[in-house]
């Protein structure tokens, strides 16, 4: 009998033993983030603190003069300006957004197929993607310029006037769409590509087989097929667009007027030309909601993604 209770009590410690060196081992990998975690909060969260802080601030002459609550968001939803800047950005988002998903969806199909020089192509379609945006900005500056730059030349040459881009409202609103398509167009081809490759073919070719055409393959298997990686590549995407800064702050800086004035440019004018940092605060923090949305909305469809493909 006591040699019983003294294997039982050896057994149980050993259990024990084992399982709190599981409970050390299932915590280290907790651990080794806590470094990482610091420096997140150091870079992310301490500024959004700020910015939520100074967004509730009253500032005189750039000078903070006490505590205004909700105020500086009541005074912007009221802004004309600013609800024409929110409307200006849907407008901006929405229209690269499709002319980006077009373009990278057609050009990703052409790719998909065997076709010559694809590697080459490839890299060509890529290219604009490692450009920083200030510096496509530049580029894109000097090509719309009238005495140095491509554009005006080629519209010289074909019997058109100067069409003045960036000196013109329309002109330069749909040269800054022109801009961020071509330099973004890239990451949804990159999605739409990588999606098409890592498709099933069984579908495809069955579909082939019963006589469906390129036009109803496409249309009735390959896109829904398509659709969870699609949607996550656009949310992605309108996330980023919705933030766009560089590009117009080197070629327009909302200008002219206020034809190219999305909230990123106000918030930021409304902060540093005009010295308003509760409002400019309170601007950027409602784009950062909007954009938060946005990231959920992303989450939720990867995971519906990664659901489907399992």
């Amino acid at each position: 009998m006591g040699k019983v209770m003294a294997v039982d009590r050896t057994r149980e410690g050993i259990l024990l033993r084992a399982k709190k060196r599981s409970g050390r081992e299932g915590r280290f990998p907790y651990q080794l983030l806590i470094p990482s975690a610091l420096v997140l909060a150091l870079v992310s969260v301490y500024p959004l603190y700020q910015g939520i802080r100074a967004s509730m601030t009253t500032y005189i002459f750039g000078r903070p003069a006490g505590f205004a609550g909700t105020k500086n968001y009541v005074d912007i939803l009221h802004d004309d300006t600013f609800r024409e800047a929110l409307a200006l950005t849907a407008k901006f988002v929405i229209i690269v957004v499709t002319l980006e998903t077009v373009l990278g969806l057609g050009l990703a199909l052409l790719l998909v197929s065997k076709v010559k020089f694809a590697k080459t192509i490839r890299l060509i379609i890529l290219a604009p993607m490692a450009v920083a945006p200030v510096v496509v900005g530049i580029i894109w500056r000097l090509m719309y310029a009238s005495d140095v730059g491509v554009v005006s030349p080629i519209f010289t040459a074909l019997g058109f006037d100067d069409p003045l881009v960036l000196a013109r409202p329309t002109s330069a609103f749909i040269g800054l769409v022109v801009v961020d398509v071509w330099e973004w167009t890239p990451l949804l081809f990159l999605i739409c590509l990588a999606g098409l490759q890592s498709l099933p073919q069984e579908p495809l070719e069955a579909a082939m087989v019963d006589g469906a055409g390129p036009v109803r393959v496409f249309l009735q298997h390959t896109l829904p097929l398509l659709a969870p990686v699609l949607s996550v590549g656009i949310i992605l995407r309108l996330i980023d667009a919705i933030g766009t800064f560089d590009q117009i702050f080197v070629l327009t800086r909302g200008g002219p007027g206020s034809a190219t004035q999305l909230m990123s440019i106000y918030a930021y004018n409304t902060a540093f030309s005009f010295t308003q940092y509760g409002h400019g605060t309170a601007m950027l923090v409602l784009l950062t909601l909007i954009v938060f949305a946005l990231m959920m909305v992303a989450f939720y469809l990867m995971r519906r993604a990664a659901r489907i493909s399992a």
